[in-house]
């Protein structure tokens, strides 16, 4: 065989391999992307939002932005439009980078403090474990309803007991 024939075999078997591998690349990425779930919108915070600040018009022009993402990796209540921020306002400082959770806003408060006990009760200060739980978020939780659950130590051949003491009652402050 000459070597004008070997090189022109050697060139069509390269082009074959090349488009065999091409192929295979090709249904790997499609079921790749299948298995991440269809595209979907998130709103993403451009630059750090800080805590307590109201999120306007000019704000979320700015500051936000909508970026297509797979479903999969969205987690729950992901806002998908800047529109669903405005006149809210984050309970903790986002930082830049992140999706826009409607768990991380709330209406603006008034500038007047509500009253939070009804006459004739006092605040009464309790110690309490597993309270780092509702400062996880870096959240103000005061106003937020809880449940007061006490339990008992076991005692000689007995069990422990827990049960709530309180239900919804206003946390003042942690």
């Amino acid at each position: 065989m000459s070597s004008r024939r070997r090189s022109l075999a050697f060139l069509v078997g390269a082009a074959l391999a090349a488009a065999s591998a091409a192929a295979i690349a090709e249904g790997y990425g499609s079921s790749v992307a299948r298995g991440y779930g269809p595209l979907r919108p998130v709103v993403v915070a451009v630059t750090r939002l800080e805590r307590g600040r109201a999120i306007d018009l000019a704000l979320a022009r700015e500051e936000l932005e909508v970026r297509r993402v797979p479903a999969r990796f969205l987690p729950p209540g992901a806002l998908a439009d800047p529109a669903e921020a405005l006149g809210l306002v984050p309970l903790a400082a986002v930082p830049a980078g992140s999706y826009l959770l409607a768990s991380q806003l709330r209406p603006p408060r008034s500038g007047q403090p509500g009253r939070i006990l009804e006459r004739g009760r006092r605040p009464v200060a309790i110690a309490v474990s597993g309270a780092g739980a509702l400062l996880g978020g870096g959240a103000d939780s005061a106003g937020a309803r809880v449940d007061v659950v006490v339990t008992t130590e076991p005692s000689a051949g007995g069990a422990g007991r827990a049960y709530v003491a309180a239900a919804g009652v206003p946390l003042l402050a942690l």
